[in-house]
């Protein structure tokens, strides 16, 4: 997939929006810390799936989020694998 997208267009695509997302190379918002974009290398409908899969790939250093369509996460709310 490894594309790069706003938070606003991760929630709005059909395919992305209710799924877990990895994110790297991610931009923050200074001011309050929530996600603004990223690079979308992955995503599943299955935490430990997705989180497996990137474990094994080359992005070991990724953010994962849930793309519920609500605020975008803040740094504190992401998962490092």
């Amino acid at each position: 997939m490894e594309q790069r997208m706003t938070w606003d267009e991760i929630c709005r695509d059909a395919v992305l929006r209710g799924r877990w997302i990895a994110l790297d190379d991610c931009s923050f918002d200074e001011s309050t810390g929530r996600a603004t974009e990223g690079l979308v290398v992955d995503s599943d409908d299955d935490l430990a799936e997705l989180c497996a899969r990137m474990r094994e790939s080359e992005h070991t250093n990724c953010s994962i989020f849930l793309a519920d369509g609500e605020t975008p996460p803040t740094k504190s709310g992401s998962m490092v694998n």
